[in-house]
């Protein structure tokens, strides 16, 4: 699966891990992830792509153009898997 701009991916390991993050970029084996809260989208997070999972979600840039909307979109996958118990 390719890693391009707008990706959803899921923290594996770290303090953040279980979270929904969105990708911003790539350097070399990292990942620039960004939630809408504790990461924005002017500082986004650097992490290894091993300590990520991806999934089959693209967001347009509609989803991404705000902290507020890139908040509200990743809440939803969260919801969703808590209610699927993973």
């Amino acid at each position: 699966m390719e890693i391009q701009f707008g990706r959803v991916v899921y923290s594996k390991a770290g303090r953040d891990q279980g979270e929904y993050l969105a990708v911003v970029g790539q350097e070399g084996n990292f990942l620039l992830l960004v939630n809408g809260k504790d990461r924005p989208l002017e500082r986004p997070k650097k992490k290894n792509v091993k300590h990520v999972g991806l999934t089959n979600t693209v967001l347009d840039n509609g989803s991404m153009s705000t902290n507020r909307s890139l908040r509200r979109t990743l809440k939803s996958f969260s919801d969703v898997a808590h209610e699927n118990g993973i």
